[in-house]
């Protein structure tokens, strides 16, 4: 946990906008894939979820 966390904080805005975008088309495929039912790990919905929420929040974190 440690070792992402300092990953987190060393990309750059730029870095952390092409991470977003990814993170959000991830996303979106879980959907799909959760709602025709192939989806085998439904906890990672959440994880995805979260991490969007991590990087969102050190995206604003870098504008202040």
């Amino acid at each position: 946990m440690a070792e992402k966390k300092v990953e987190k904080e060393s990309l750059t805005a730029e870095a952390l906008q092409s991470k977003l975008e990814n993170l959000k088309k991830e996303q979106m495929e879980q959907r799909f894939q959760h709602a025709a039912g192939q989806m085998a790990k439904p906890h990672v919905i959440r994880q995805t979820r979260r991490e969007i929420a991590r990087v969102k929040t050190k995206m604003n974190a870098a504008k202040k």
